[in-house]
């Protein structure tokens, strides 16, 4: 089974060249919704709740909505792990950044 990373900063493509790429975007578009936003469908996407916690309880907090949440709404995917990018930039502006590896359910 074959792992790929979710490229968040990756534009939309209206018309994904395959499932492979379908699902990339759909788990990138969870990934980057924030829990609230979506008009009839509240639920969708991740909180931001833990923000302001300690950057490990955050983190841990965020892996396991990121999971739960791609196990939600698209059920093709499976997360196989979850980091986060560290740099010092990102450190001084206080963000932490996730890296998602899936693979997909049915793929040989």
């Amino acid at each position: 089974m074959s792992e790929y990373l979710v490229n968040l900063k990756q534009g939309i493509d209206f018309a994904p060249s395959s499932e492979v790429a379908e699902v990339l975007q759909n788990v990138r578009t969870i990934l980057t919704t924030r829990l609230g936003s979506v008009p009839l469908e509240r639920d969708f996407g991740l909180s931001w709740e833990h923000i302001d916690q300690p950057i490990n309880v955050a983190r841990a907090l965020m892996k396991a909505e990121i999971i739960e949440a791609v196990e939600r709404f698209e059920p093709r995917a499976i997360v196989e792990a979850v980091s986060f990018d560290e740099s010092v930039e990102d450190g001084q502006d206080g963000l932490t950044r996730p890296r998602v590896t899936i693979s997909i359910k049915g793929e040989a």
